[in-house]
């Protein structure tokens, strides 16, 4: 298993592996995350993001594999509820500036232990729940802090494609890369 994941992004070890095949959630962050962390605004008041189609390929092959998928963002966006409900992810949370409660709420609705989620952030305000979670993984260009402090950090930035990574590495440890086909959205 850690064969096929070091081929196709960077060596990981046999712990990492099992911590990864446990997980039944994952949490993301959006900013910095989905996407670069920069905000474009337009002339008339409007918001743009960028989310990177490999990414959508991913939650959807976790989807699929029967992983849940949540997001808990401290901004407010149309764009991300579109996204998001475009890739069918059920669980929205926007506007936590405290991520604890919806993080809470969720292991609860789930009937989960904290070993089973995962959570993929890149700033201080994701580490308060990442200290939770059964696997922390950072954005290779996330906050040194948490780059730091987490299970793992990806080879890939946030808005580039690090959503898949860490989307491959689950699927991988619990032998379900290759049974998704769909597509990215």
């Amino acid at each position: 298993m850690s064969d096929l994941f070091s081929q196709l992004y960077q060596q990981v070890n046999d712990q990492l592996l099992q911590q990864a095949a446990q997980i039944r959630l994952l949490i993301c962050d959006v900013d910095g995350v989905f996407s670069d962390g920069r905000i474009y605004l337009g002339n008339a008041g409007e918001e743009l993001k960028a989310f990177h189609t490999r990414d959508g390929y991913g939650i959807k092959a976790l989807r699929h594999a029967g992983i849940e998928v949540a997001v808990i963002t401290g901004r407010r966006s149309d764009i991300v509820s579109q996204r998001m409900n475009s890739l069918t992810v059920s669980y929205i949370y926007q506007g936590q500036e405290d991520k604890i409660p919806a993080f809470t709420e969720l292991k609860q609705q789930l009937q989960l232990e904290n070993q089973q989620i995962a959570y993929i952030g890149d700033d201080l305000s994701d580490w308060k729940v990442m200290q939770h979670c059964g696997l922390s993984v950072a954005v290779k260009d996330a906050h040194p802090y948490l780059r730091q402090h987490a299970h793992y950090v990806t080879s890939l930035p946030g808005g580039y494609g690090a959503v898949r990574e860490l989307c491959d590495l689950l699927l991988i440890s619990q032998q379900k890369f290759a049974g998704f086909d769909g597509s990215s959205s």
